[in-house]
Parts: C-alpha cells; structure tokens; sequence
C-alpha cells in the first residue's frame, strides 16, 4: 500500500489554487492552514512537505520547527535566498524559478518605457495642468543596449521583449554559455550599454555587485533596472548617481526594503520605485502554483526537484 504523504498549503484566497492543483497529485493529503497561526494542531505538525503561502512568504518561517517530519520546503517565489539559511538541514528547498517570467519581463519592459518616454514628467506636468508640448525630451528603446545581468528565466524574457522593441541585449549568467557572457566579464561590458538590467538571485557573488565601480562604469544617462533583489545594488551608491542626475533608475526592490519614508531615494526624481510588485498581477499565483506542483511531483517521484536549491543529507551523515 502507498504511503500518503502530507502537504501543508495556506487556507489564503490566493493559495486556493494550489490546495486545488496539489490535491490532483497522488497519494497526497492536503492540508490547509492559516500563514498567521503562531500554533499548529497536531494534523498540521505531522505535515512533510510544507508550502509557505503566495503572499508575504516568510510570514509562517517559524512554523518549520513544529514539523518534525518536515522533508521539503515548497515556496511561490522565484528566489530561495531568505529561506536557504532558515530551512533545516536535510529538508529540501525550492522555488518557483520559471513562472515569474512573463510578469516580471513585462514590469522591466514597462519600467524601461516609463523612463524612456518621461511619464513620470507628464503625470508631474498634469497634475499641474499644464500641456507640456516640447517641454521636456522623450527617447525610444529602438537601437539601445541592454545589459541583463542574470540570464535565467526572465532575463531570457526581458531580452525577448525587448527585441521586439530594437533593443539589442546582452546576457550575463554566472557562467558563460552560447550566446551568454559569465560574470567575470562584468566589467568590461557596462560601458556602451544604455540600459543594464538586474534579474540575477541574491547569493554570495552577487550580493553588492552593483556597487560604486559598477556604477561609474555606467554610460552617463544610463538607467538601472532592478527586478532582482534589493542586496544586489548599493543603495547609497545609486542614491549618490541618481541624485546628481548622472544615471536613472527604476527599483522593484531596494536595500532596505520595505523602503522607509525618509529615505533619500524617495526624493530622487531620475528614480521610479515600485513596492516588490512586479509580479503581483492576475493570474501569477496559478503559474507559481503550477510549478510548485511540478518540484513536489519531482520530489515525491525520488528525483531532486529542477528549482531544488538544497539537498537532503544523505542516510548515515554526520
């Protein structure tokens, strides 16, 4: 007889969707739960594989100490980083790497087009009711250069995307394959690019990456983009760049985050920020749910899951 295995997924309206999707897998018990509970009951402790919740994540962190039969760690976003240190050892961890794609590609498109064609000028100008004719100069995307920086799923999207507007990209992963450049080269590739977008994970070599070189190796007007994680850029670097009107900025994430309301970088016209959104449209849970069931398919089938980002310990280790 098949042994069923029990899956803890969040009772939240947009966590619905994957009850729904899990429950279709084999031998599986869903089980709901509330991501506010400090307390689980006892049906909810003997859960093995635990699914934090689509919104705020890391809300339900602590609740991994009261799963002794914990074995793997399921979450909705795309990083693993916040939870990597904080999972126990032997418990896999992974992520929804892949489905962020297509939202998170379209707010880069989005952030790059608000910049270009100065709406955050003409909403200032309207505000004030005035008809800016030639007030201010708006550009085009066509034959500028961008420099992705994290050549995975959404990179790969960002690049498609802007493509088909006539910007020509330049891929950098962390190693270097056909048609992607490694991260040693870094250096030597800012310079002559228009744009340079950030979609790399957060992790060792990345963190602070874009920092006070990174920058004034930057064409002058250039514009940064940051999808990625906020640890990754300098903040009082860019603070520094954009107040002075040298570069331009568009930030889903920052360093801190969330963003205090004193900060400096709130006051930065050249900078748009968005609250860690750029994901956040219709339809964006079912695909993070559908990849999360894919990973569990994985795990349950006694394969390592593609997003995995650890490995349980083998039987006998120390």
């Amino acid at each position: 007889m098949t042994a069923t295995t029990r899956i803890l997924v969040s009772s939240e309206t947009d966590d619905l969707v994957g009850q729904e999707l899990f429950s279709q897998l084999d031998s599986v018990d869903v089980i709901p739960y509330d991501p506010t509970t400090t307390n689980l009951d006892e049906r909810q402790r003997q859960a093995e594989i635990f699914v934090p919740p689509y919104r705020g994540t890391n809300r339900p962190m602590p609740l991994m100490a009261q799963m002794p039969n914990l074995r793997m760690v399921q979450i909705t976003a795309a990083g693993t980083d916040e939870w990597a240190n904080e999972v126990p050892d032997g418990v896999v961890l992974a992520g929804a790497r892949g489905a962020h794609a297509e939202p998170v590609s379209e707010w880069v498109l989005s952030a790059a087009l608000t910049q270009y064609r100065q709406w955050p000028a003409l909403v200032r100008f309207q505000d004030e009711h005035v008809w800016a004719h030639r007030k201010f100069a708006a550009d085009t995307l066509r034959g500028k250069r961008a420099l992705i920086v994290g050549a995975g799923a959404i990179g790969s999207a960002v690049a498609r995307l802007f493509a088909a507007f006539g910007t020509k990209s330049t891929l950098v992963a962390s190693t270097s394959r056909e048609g992607v450049h490694s991260a040693s080269e870094i250096p030597d590739l800012i310079s002559g690019h228009h744009i340079v977008v950030i979609t790399a994970p957060l992790n060792s070599r990345t963190r602070n990456l874009v920092d006070i070189d990174f920058l004034a190796a930057m064409d002058d007007g250039a514009l940064l983009i940051n999808a990625g994680r906020g640890k990754i850029v300098d903040t009082d670097a860019l603070v520094t760049e954009v107040r002075s009107g040298r570069l331009r900025a568009a930030l889903d994430v920052t360093e801190p985050e969330p963003l205090p309301a004193d900060h400096p970088l709130w006051a930065c016209s050249s900078t748009i920020i968005s609250p860690h959104s750029a994901r956040t449209v219709p339809g964006t849970n079912i695909l993070c749910y559908e990849v999360s069931v894919e990973q569990v398919a994985a795990f349950l089938a006694g394969k390592t899951p593609p997003n995995s980002a650890t490995k349980p310990k083998r039987q006998g280790a120390s």
